[in-house]
C-alpha cells in the first residue's frame, strides 16, 4: 500500500479507458486487475502461442505486462490529460515463467513532476495460490502531454 495522493481524482477511470485502447494487451489477454494510487497489476493465463522454445512464457510477454503495469501505476499519479511513456528499465528475470497464470505487480518508488520512477514484478501463479517470482523491473516514465 502507498501514501501516494492522486492529482486528478478521476485516474482510475482515466487508467481503466486507456488500457482498454491498448491493442497489444488486448492481444496477449493481459487485464487490469487492480488500480490504486501508485500501484497496478496486471494478470495474463499461459498461452502456448506465447511460449519460447523451452515451452515457457516468452520474456517479451513478460516485459511487455510489467513495463504496462509500471507505466499505469506512473499515471495513476499525473494530472489529468497526462499521459506517461517508458524512457528506460532494467528487467532482471529470475526464474523461467511456468505457470498456469500471472500477474504483474507495480508500483511507483518517486513521483515528480515529469519523471516517475517505478518498481514491478511479475510472479506465476499455480494451483492452490502459489505464487513465483519470475522478473523484476526499475523503471523510468517520462509524463507528456498536459
Amino acid at each position: 500500500m502507498t501514501d501516494f495522493k492522486p492529482r486528478d481524482p478521476d485516474y482510475e477511470r482515466r487508467v481503466r479507458e486507456s488500457f482498454a485502447r491498448q491493442r497489444a494487451m488486448e492481444t496477449l489477454g493481459m487485464r487490469l486487475l487492480r488500480v490504486a494510487p501508485g500501484e497496478v497489476e496486471i494478470g495474463l493465463d499461459f498461452r502456448g502461442e506465447f511460449t519460447q522454445q523451452h515451452g515457457y512464457l516468452h520474456a517479451g510477454v513478460v516485459t511487455a505486462a510489467v513495463d504496462t503495469a509500471c507505466g499505469y501505476a506512473a499515471l495513476t499519479l499525473t494530472d489529468a490529460g497526462s499521459e506517461v511513456l517508458s524512457v528506460e528499465f532494467k528487467l532482471n528475470l529470475l526464474s523461467p515463467a511456468a505457470g498456469e497464470r500471472f500477474v504483474a505487480r507495480a508500483r511507483v518508488v518517486r513521483a515528480g513532476r515529469n519523471i516517475t520512477v517505478c518498481a514491478g514484478d511479475v510472479f506465476a501463479l499455480r494451483g492452490g495460490g502459489e505464487e513465483k517470482l519470475v522478473a523484476t523491473m526499475l523503471a523510468t516514465m517520462m509524463r507528456v502531454g498536459a
